[in-house]
């Protein structure tokens, strides 16, 4: 018998972590796990399910009007965000009632209270009750930060937006990254007038270039006003000293010039009306301000760098291939460590912890060709190299086409849908590809088998088309382009 109390104690009860705790005690592991908040982190409860819930929702206008426009007597009424919200939060206690379900039947000891590592082997509660482990995990995940404004309290971040009391009639987002662009297309399929401010020159950095233009024209279509080059130089509450004056505004920047603003409400997570200038001279007034301007790990305070454990400049917990940190009975995963922040990959880290610590395998974790999607409007879907990354290292070619849909085609809607793949000229394996429409992080998923397996261009195009479909152009792209 170890002289131990545990010999997992896990730190976060986010899908990762949970998923590490689970597996060890599958292994006959006595395993105990703290978390301070909810069980199920940030995916759970702050951000994949509750966003792709809201996804769900703002796509019902569009889908209305498609009706009507094929023959339906239809007509979207108005959107009850009360009724909306209140379904959401029972929704989010279910599914983190199961995950506490889930560990007390695999045998897991749950502490819901903050946790510090005091130790190589020492955990200390909140409450001053020290517990030793074995082995220590560290899955304490990441959380929005807002930048470094006298006035940074008057925004909002992501965890915000599902508890707002009522929907704002206008919204400002700040950041032009995959949480900005969701939430804005989000936000304007539900009706708020959504503008967008981001200091690149284009959104969804790091993504395909002319995948993320494709996706900005289609949200600037969708009526998402998306000013690049552009960030917040003042903000303050909406008042008569500050209230921009004619002709030196823009509708389009939130309330229009002279609306009165001093009767709104203030709801929790929100201050009232928002005055912003930003750097190219605008001024305007919105409902809302919220901040998608990244995301930290979760590590202060923890008493990580007393002991000996590495971190990043961010603050980031610093691992080998195998999650082990430079304290030998530390580990870490998922978002904490700052390398691919994605919830299957903080699971399939978990799994690779409980293989290499408590089943004796060699079993480092795998990074490479991880698909990835942003539930925009349309959705952009994503596997393996960019056109501008691949040029950098091979000699390519590149299959691509756009065109309208016949689902949208026929009503006349503007809609396009993209699909791309990047090939190795003298190989001729699939590098990347890169979808954009409706439905392609379903679509990617898929793709990514295929590309995460070394597929040739020729071997796509074995594969008999299944027609009428969107995605047969998958492999009918016969030739490259110019």
């Amino acid at each position: 018998m170890s002289d131990f109390d545990y010999d997992l104690f896990v730190i976060g009860g986010g899908s990762g972590g949970v998923r590490a705790a689970r597996t060890a005690a599958a292994t006959g592991a006595r395993v105990a796990l703290a978390e301070e908040s909810r069980m199920g982190g940030t995916c759970v409860i702050r951000g994949c399910v509750p966003k792709k819930l809201m996804v769900f929702a703002s796509n019902f206008p569009r889908e209305v009007e498609n009706a009507a426009l094929y023959g339906w007597d239809a007509d979207v009424g108005d959107f009850d965000w009360p009724m909306f919200r209140k379904h959401l939060h029972a929704e989010l206690d279910r599914l983190e009632g199961v995950y506490g379900t889930m560990l007390r039947k695999s045998g897991v000891e749950i502490f819901p209270t903050r946790a510090r590592v005091t130790g190589p082997h020492e955990i200390t509660l909140a409450d001053g009750t020290v517990k030793s482990a074995q082995h220590i995990l560290i899955a304490t995940g990441g959380r929005p930060v807002k930048p470094p404004y006298a006035t940074k309290d008057l925004g909002l971040v992501s965890d915000d937006m599902f508890d707002l009391d009522t929907l704002p009639k206008s919204l400002l987002i700040v950041g032009g990254g995959y949480i900005g662009c969701e939430f804005a297309c989000m936000m304007a399929g539900l009706g708020v007038n959504v503008t967008m401010y981001l200091r690149g020159g284009q959104i969804l950095n790091g993504f395909d270039e002319e995948s993320r233009g494709l996706v900005a024209e289609m949200m600037r279509g969708n009526g998402i006003d998306i000013h690049t080059g552009t960030s917040v130089v003042n903000m303050d509450r909406a008042d008569t000293e500050h209230m921009p004056t004619a002709g030196g505004s823009d509708a389009a920047m939130g309330a229009p010039v002279g609306e009165d603003v001093t009767d709104r409400t203030e709801t929790p997570g929100g201050t009232g009306s928002i005055w912003v200038k930003a750097s190219n001279g605008r001024e305007g007034v919105f409902d809302r301000v919220l901040f998608a301007t990244g995301r930290a790990p979760n590590t202060e305070g923890m008493g990580l760098a007393e002991i000996g454990v590495e971190l990043g400049r961010r603050g980031e917990i610093v691992v080998d291939r195998y999650s082990q940190t430079s304290v030998p009975s530390i580990y870490a995963i998922g978002d904490v460590t700052d390398r691919v922040q994605l919830t299957p990959v903080a699971i399939r880290e978990a799994m690779a912890f409980t293989r290499t610590v408590f089943l004796g395998e060699d079993c480092p974790v795998d990074h490479e060709l991880i698909p990835s999607a942003v539930f925009t409007q349309p959705e952009l879907g994503s596997v393996g190299l960019t056109e501008e990354q691949a040029r950098e290292t091979h000699d390519i070619e590149v299959y691509a086409t756009s065109f309208r849909p016949m689902k949208t085609a026929f009503i006349d809607r503007p809609d396009r849908t993209m699909f791309k793949l990047i090939v190795d000229k003298e190989t001729r394996v699939v590098l990347g590809a890169h979808i954009v429409s409706e439905g392609a992080g379903e679509w990617i998923q898929l793709v990514g088998i295929a590309v995460k397996n070394g597929l040739t261009k020729e071997q796509f195009d074995m594969t008999c088309a299944v027609h009428p479909t969107a995605t047969e152009e998958l492999v009918t792209m016969s030739q490259p382009r110019a």
